[in-house]
């Protein structure tokens, strides 16, 4: 039993004990920026665990066409760190980025690769003030290790012009050995033989990799995903994988390997995981991504199946599935996937499915999630037409997604046709908004499409469920009917 006199040393000393235990409460977090006031200035974070250990930096977006780096050094930066410090620059060339060039924009053929503008020989200087920026900031904190993330147009292994799927060491034993245990991680998920990443050195002259090994003498790899036929949310996480597999063995990370999204700001900010990977068309996601980046309060972060299958919905408030394929969709998803993400929209999570994903979410396939009491009608003739077609909203749809009054022309692309399921076990839902006009093409009848409801909300356990049979996210002037649902289906 404690006397009382000693109750309040004890507490102290309990705090302290437990503030040292806790990586999460220890941790330093802060930010800077580099290149400050001119059009090359960007972010970069420190994570100090306030414990001795290795420190090491993380740059990606060095080229702006390799866009997964750059996602997945956002996500990494507000990973756990045990001991040690670590220091992100998520987007090294942030004007590439946003052009989406692999060179820098407006300076001569001789400088606009960033990651040909490192010193080469001793008592060389950087050649441009990016460069000149990103080197000052690596010797002022004089890493132990340096992770360079890039992409390549292709499978190494398949054409050897490329150095996609590749980890890209310093000729050094000890960083080759470990540049060797991130490609062990990765290619036990990587089942064709010829995409798996293999091990090269050295990296190119005048990168920053190299010249960090061989001018100050810190131990530094290039990772290199694949951006052929693959989705960025693959990209990124292999990026993951392999760092988290680094971080690991130097005894530096706690939390797993699909850690997207940090913890502050959670209860101001709506945090949607957008699904890109199987069955899913190419610009869905990125006009998405387009339209909600509008909004200061909305995280967007790019999902596959292997984060749903491990439970990554859990960090979300909303998820988007776009347009494409719903069977294929739910291929990909497989059981696991889709009934986490039944779980999620049963627990509270938001669900917002444009064309395939309203087909996913429908009630009356072998392969839908059934989350919403709307079946698909005309199932023969799903392929009725892609075009313009005049949606109305009614009365709960204005005040849904906007008082919009008369006729809305929108994108069309074989969305489905919705009516109510009458399922017993779940609510039934609310039309939004109905087809004034059709599409009846490849043998669809006319006088079948029009006045059937075009977009339905309803509720699924504790969740709330939008699908839009047509695209608004393809139609300019309806990016507030995406703003909309999104807010809806996170309850605020």
């Amino acid at each position: 039993m404690i006397r009382r006199s000693n109750r309040t040393s004890f507490t102290l000393l309990l705090v302290c004990f437990i503030v040292l235990q806790s990586p999460s409460l220890a941790q330093d977090r802060r930010s800077g920026l580099i290149a400050r006031g001119s059009v090359w200035e960007t972010q970069y974070y420190v994570t100090d665990s306030k414990r001795p250990g290795p420190a090491v930096m993380i740059v990606a977006g060095v080229h702006g066409d390799e866009p997964a780096g750059a996602r997945a050094a956002e996500q990494i930066r507000h990973w756990t760190i045990t001991r040690g410090k670590l220091i992100v620059v998520p987007q090294a060339n942030r004007p590439a980025l946003q052009n989406r060039t692999r060179r820098m924009p407006t300076l001569p053929k001789d400088r606009s690769d960033l990651n040909r503008n490192f010193p080469k020989a001793n008592g060389e200087t950087p050649k441009c003030m990016l460069s000149t920026a990103l080197w000052a900031l690596v010797s002022s904190h004089c890493p132990d290790w340096l992770l360079d993330l890039h992409e390549g147009s292709d499978f190494t292994q398949l054409n050897n012009k490329s150095v996609g799927s590749s980890v890209i060491a310093a000729q050094s034993t000890e960083v080759k050995k470990q540049a060797c245990r991130m490609l062990e991680a990765l290619n036990e998920t990587i089942e064709e033989p010829d995409k798996k990443f293999v091990l090269k050195s050295p990296p190119a002259s005048g990168s920053l990799a190299r010249a960090a090994a061989e001018r100050l003498g810190i131990k530094s790899v290039i990772l290199e995903t694949t951006m052929k036929d693959q989705p960025l949310s693959l990209r990124a996480r292999q990026h993951r994988i392999m760092v988290h597999r680094f971080l690991t063995d130097l005894r530096m990370v706690s939390g797993d390997v699909d850690v997207l999204v940090g913890p502050s700001d959670s209860d101001k900010m709506i945090h949607v995981a957008l699904y890109d990977a199987g069955g899913v068309g190419r610009k869905g996601p990125t006009e998405l991504e387009k339209d909600l980046g509008e909004l200061t309060d909305v995280v967007v972060r790019r999902v596959g199946s292997p984060e749903i299958r491990s439970g990554v919905l859990k960090q979300f408030d909303v998820l988007i599935i776009p347009g494409g394929s719903g069977s294929k969709q739910a291929r990909a998803l497989g059981t696991d996937g889709c009934r986490g993400i039944v779980k999620f929209v049963e627990n509270g999570g938001g669900y917002v499915g444009f064309c395939a994903g309203s087909y996913l979410a429908s009630n009356n396939y072998t392969w839908s999630l059934k989350i919403i009491d709307a079946k698909v009608i005309d199932r023969r003739h799903w392929k009725r037409g892609k075009g313009r077609v005049k949606i109305e909203l009614t009365a709960e749809g204005r005040r849904l997604l906007g008082n919009e009054p008369g006729l809305i022309d929108i994108r069309y692309a074989n969305g489905p046709l919705l009516a109510p399921a009458q399922d017993p076990n779940i609510p039934d839902f609310k039309a939004l908004a109905l087809y004034r006009t059709e599409i009846a093409k490849n043998g669809a009848l006319e006088g079948v499409m029009k006045d059937t409801p075009a977009i339905v909300a309803g509720r699924f356990g504790q969740g709330r469920v939008l699908c839009s049979s047509p695209h608004p996210e393809y139609t300019d002037g309806l990016e507030s009917f995406v703003h909309r649902a999104v807010r809806w289906a996170a309850g605020r």
